[in-house]
């Protein structure tokens, strides 16, 4: 299979979301049960590290980062956002998709990367490893699912983190 590691666009959305929604309904994804409109979405997520992978004109994958906090002082934290669609799981997508996220913020000075897993998510947590990712911790039921085969249920998330050997060493 022929890829790219592209830039995303507004135009992407529609297939971003789909990508999203599809995670959603794994109930191992996010505590949200719904994709919001892509102007929500827009404002909360960094523009210059928007990626997706590209086959042609079909998004496989995509990633973006959200700031932590208005704060200066962590400006260079972000957390992490990366869905891959359900046919392209376990080919290495999410991998080489992560590999490009982690060079991109480095480039512009993000020194720290952050998530929330769900422990059941073991594909992911194993991703992140794989990355130089570090489990800082465990936020013990954090929250409480409203949908799908965990509706009604408290959830654990694992906090994990990466920091940067090249940006923030100074």
């Amino acid at each position: 299979m022929q890829y790219l590691i592209d830039t995303m666009k507004p135009e992407d959305w529609e297939q971003v979301r789909s990508i999203y929604l599809d995670g959603i309904g794994t109930g191992n994804s996010t505590f949200e049960s719904e994709a919001p409109e892509w102007e929500k979405w827009d404002s909360a997520h960094l523009r210059q590290h928007r990626l997706v992978v590209r086959e042609g004109k079909r998004v496989l994958a995509w990633a973006a980062l959200s700031p932590v906090s208005t704060r200066c002082v962590y400006s260079g934290v972000a957390e992490l956002s990366l869905y891959v669609s359900a046919e392209h799981r376990g080919k290495g997508m999410g991998s080489e998709l992560l590999e490009a996220v982690i060079l991109s913020t480095e480039k512009s000075g993000i020194w720290t990367l952050q998530g929330g897993i769900f422990p059941e998510n073991v594909p992911s947590l194993r991703l992140v490893r794989k990355h130089g990712f570090k489990e800082i911790g465990r936020r013990e039921k954090i929250g409480k699912m409203s949908y799908g085969p965990f509706a009604g249920i408290w959830r654990d998330v694992i906090l994990v983190e990466r920091r940067s050997a090249v940006a923030g060493t100074d």
